[in-house]
This record gives C-alpha cells, sequence and structure tokens, in this order.
C-alpha cells in the first residue's frame, strides 16, 4: 500500500464500526446464550469474527470504488509478497513451539495435563475454520488498519494502540464463557502481544496480510488441539502459556526498531 492509499484510510472510524457491527452478536448472545464445542466459543462468535473483515469493506468502498474492494479482499492471498521465505518459520512455528514449551513447563510444575497425546484427525478442518475465522479479523485489523497507523505512529505504536482496542472487542465473549479475573487479564496482555507479533511479521513478511491471517490461524488451531484442550492449556489462569506469548512479544518490541519492526537493533558491529 503507498502512502496516499494509507493516508485515504480511516483507523478510527474503522473501530467505531467494527464495535457498532458487534453489538448485536454481543446482545443476541446475552438473550439466546449458546457455545460451540470448539473451545466453548459463543455461536455468535461466528458472525462477529467478521465484523473487522465487514467494516473495512464498507470503508474501502467509501474511500474508493467497487474495483478497491476486490483488491483489497486479493490481498486475503497476497503470499507473492513474501519474498523472504524463511518468514514462514516464524509465521507456521512460533507459536506451535511456544505451546511445546507450555506442556512441558506445565508436566514441570505437576499440573494435570495428559501424559499421552495424539494429533486430533480433525486437526485440518480445525485449522480451515479458524484460517477464515482469522481471514474475517485480520482483514480489517491488518488489512485495513495496520498500514495508516504504523504510517503515524511507527510499527510498534500501531500494535500498541490495536492491542489493547481488538483486547476490548474480545471482552464481551470473554465474558460469556465465564473467564476469571486472572485469566482476563492475561488475556487481554496476551492480545496486545499478540498483535505485536502480528504487526511484526506482516511488515517482515512485505507487508502480507496473508501471513498475519496464517499466523493468526495457526495461534487458534494450536490452543484448540492443546494436549487436553483450551481448558487444559488455561489451567492455573494460563499463567505459562499466555506468559511465554508476552514474553515474545517483548522480546520482538525491544530487539527490534521501534518505527518499522523490521530492522534489528543490534546487527551492526562496532568498528
Amino acid at each position: 500500500m503507498n502512502e496516499r492509499e494509507s493516508q485515504k484510510k480511516s483507523p478510527w472510524t474503522f473501530f467505531i464500526l467494527v464495535f457498532a457491527l458487534s453489538v448485536p452478536f454481543w446482545v443476541l448472545d446475552v438473550l439466546y446464550p449458546m457455545n460451540l464445542p470448539l473451545d466453548n466459543l459463543p455461536v455468535t462468535d461466528i458472525g462477529a469474527t467478521f465484523t473487522p473483515l465487514a467494516a473495512a469493506l464498507i470503508l474501502v468502498y467509501r474511500e474508493g470504488e467497487p474495483r478497491g474492494v476486490r483488491r483489497f479482499l486479493a490481498r486475503a492471498f497476497d503470499y507473492q509478497r513474501i519474498t523472504k521465505k524463511t518468514w514462514y518459520i516464524p509465521i507456521l512455528f512460533l507459536m506451535p513451539l511456544l505451546y511445546v514449551l507450555t506442556y512441558g513447563a506445565m508436566r514441570l510444575a505437576g499440573m494435570p495435563v495428559p501424559t499421552e497425546y495424539h494429533i486430533p484427525v480433525t486437526v485440518p478442518l480445525i485449522f480451515l475454520a479458524f484460517f477464515f475465522a482469522a481471514a474475517g479479523e485480520e482483514m480489517g485489523y491488518t488489512g485495513y488498519a495496520t498500514d495508516p497507523l504504523q504510517a503515524r505512529y511507527g510499527a510498534l505504536g500501531a500494535a500498541l494502540i490495536m492491542g489493547p482496542i481488538h483486547a476490548v472487542w474480545h471482552w464481551p465473549s470473554m465474558i460469556m464463557i465465564g473467564q476469571t479475573v486472572g485469566l482476563f487479564a492475561l488475556g487481554t496482555l496476551l492480545t496486545i502481544g499478540f498483535r505485536i507479533l502480528t504487526v511484526w511479521l506482516y511488515n517482515n513478511a512485505g507487508c502480507s496480510v496473508f501471513a498475519a491471517i496464517l499466523f493468526h490461524a495457526v495461534t487458534n488451531t494450536g490452543r484448540s488441539v492443546f494436549p487436553g484442550g483450551r481448558a487444559t492449556m488455561e489451567l492455573g489462569d494460563a499463567a505459562i502459556a499466555y506468559t511465554l506469548v508476552i514474553l515474545a512479544a517483548v522480546i520482538v518490541a525491544l530487539l527490534w526498531d521501534r518505527e518499522t519492526l523490521t530492522r534489528f537493533r543490534y546487527s551492526q558491529t562496532v568498528t
């Protein structure tokens, strides 16, 4: 996206519109609470997760023309932007690595996690479902809001603005599934950390929205197929799992430059 296109976009209008479009789903969940078997998520999350995409499409159409909408939608599969293929390693394996470390730490701490584990045969279907759900969110947060925000506030600033907003947007769902205060607080910090990691990967992967969607989908799939499921991973208010992700985000924020998150701060040699 060029600078002129970034300046035309209105991220703050986007955030307001996302919340406005989500309200009916939240109200419906209060009136008719029903949960999915997958991660005990509210059924209404199926609709709410696509409100960022809907908000972005409305604004893209208003700001341009139908052809602009088609170009915007095409970014869901803009994998050709990922010219540095090594970035597929963190996109695909960072979160699984953190989940493996979580499992090991939980075992060492004596927490009641399964000692035997078999990867579910439904993993491809779970991943596919989460890929579409991730597209619903990331087409808005990454595809629409990230570039104009980082053009004004830098990459880390953009992530620190979007992270809390994205977290608050998840609060109604978190409340409805009955999360504890500790899990609620750590989940909020987790979402902020996740946004830092997403912006970091997005920028280093050639500003590929597909990279952000893929990272998001892998993250949610790994959580769902964690030994014992999400409920086991969140034992002890998910202190181990969520803290590891937050620490990963802190490391990225400290080691990469704040403006773009693409330049390693300590790569220059001293002469």
